[in-house]
């Protein structure tokens, strides 16, 4: 095989090889990503609710954003609310998420909450243009009332 056919056939082979190693199914991530849900969750005077946890990731990529969403099921009320903000460094956090009593509709008692965390990856505009849970937990928890 001459120089030049040898240099294309490599070209292509390589080529190949990459896209079969790099190929991962849209929205897969290969971070080390986790979040766990507190087997307690708390009601203010006002009604407010508290659900918190701990998590743990690794930097986004970088056309994305990392959020943590939390959702309190009880007697049919379905309430999701946000955390603050995420901080993707490895080390393991704490999460805490927050609801006004005028929307929270929780009471003291057992219900369900599921932690998930999410990257949302964003489009060239900055508009979210798909949001993945990467890690999730569920646990029935005990909301305690401090009315």
């Amino acid at each position: 095989m001459r120089t030049p056919a040898r240099r294309m056939a490599l070209a292509i082979l390589s080529a190949l090889a990459a896209t079969a190693v790099f190929t991962v199914p849209a929205g897969a991530t290969v971070f080390d990503q986790g979040i766990s849900v507190n087997e307690d969750a708390h009601i203010a005077e006002d009604g407010a609710v508290t659900l918190s946890g701990t998590y743990h990731c690794e930097q986004a990529s970088p056309m994305g954003a990392m959020q943590i969403k939390a959702t309190v099921v009880q007697d049919g009320t379905h309430l999701s609310i946000g955390a603050e903000e995420v901080v993707c460094d490895g080390t393991e956090r704490r999460w805490v998420a927050h609801a006004p009593g005028f929307l929270a509709g929780v009471h003291p008692g057992r219900a369900t909450v599921t932690g998930e965390l999410q990257e949302i990856h964003l489009s060239g505009n900055l508009m979210p243009r798909s949001v993945d849970t990467v890690a999730q937990d569920t646990q029935d928890v005990e909301v305690h009332g401090e009315r």
